[in-house]
Parts: structure tokens; sequence; C-alpha cells
């Protein structure tokens, strides 16, 4: 399980014109599921995404993390992220987890998440989907499990 995560002063999704999800500060959470992921690893990728310490203390120092600074998540499905780009022009799909399979856990992810108390937006799972965002930093990291 794969999530690219970009440290946003804001961001929000719209679908077919209509905004699905919003937020300030905090973090949009780009997801990709690869064949094999389950609840465990999703489970272990949203600790990690939740406690990054990548906001800034006092002291200009990345030592916060998105609760801390009172941030939302904005979490966006993207099975790009689990392409196979080693050969070729072309990006192979073929490591990603059937759509079923990635509805599902993107859906768990999301449960997850707003769960821990971390207010938490979506965009809507396999849409064709147009993401804003105002990135702070700019601050991006690739995190996988």
């Amino acid at each position: 399980m794969i999530a690219l995560i970009q440290r946003v002063s804001e961001a929000s999704v719209t679908v077919e014109g209509e905004v699905t999800g919003a937020i300030g500060q905090g973090l949009l959470v780009l997801l990709g599921v690869e064949q094999g992921d389950d609840e465990a690893k999703a489970d272990k990728l949203l600790h990690k995404v939740s406690g990054y310490r990548i906001f800034s203390d006092e002291n200009d120092k990345m030592n916060l993390n998105v609760s801390q600074v009172s941030g939302s998540l904005l979490v966006v499905s993207q099975f790009t992220l689990a392409a196979d780009t080693g050969k070729g022009m072309r990006p192979s799909f073929s490591g990603g987890a059937h759509p079923a399979d990635a509805e599902r856990l993107y859906e768990y992810f999301v449960a997850r998440a707003r769960e821990s108390g971390v207010p938490t937006e979506t965009g809507r799972f396999a849409a064709d989907m147009k993401v804003r965002l105002l990135n702070d930093g700019p601050v991006t990291f690739w995190l996988q499990v």
C-alpha cells in the first residue's frame, strides 16, 4: 500500500463539477492499493501517515504531525501509484489490486482515519477527479508499507 502525502494549506477534489471533499491545513493523501494489501497494511500506513512529523513547530522544525496542528486529511484514491514504470514507455498496472479489493481497502483506510479523530474528507473512488492543492513548502513524501 502506497501513500503519496503532500503538506497543504488547502486542497479539494471535484467530481463532475461537485466538490466531494475539501480541507484547509493538513495532508493530501494520494492512496494506491497493490496486490496483496490487506487491513493490517492499511492500519500500518494510516499510523505512519497520521503520525508523520512534517509540520513546523515553534522553532520552524518538522516536529509536529497532522493532529498536533489541528489539520485534516483529504484521501484520494490513485491507482497509478501502483504502476510499474521499469520497462518501455507505457506504465503497467499489473501490480495494482483488483478494483473491488482496492475500493474495499480505500474505504477501510478512510473509515479508520475518521475513527482516529482526524477530520477526513475524500474524493470518489474510480471517478475522474480534479484535485486542487496549495502545497505548503513544497513538502511531499512517498510512504509505502
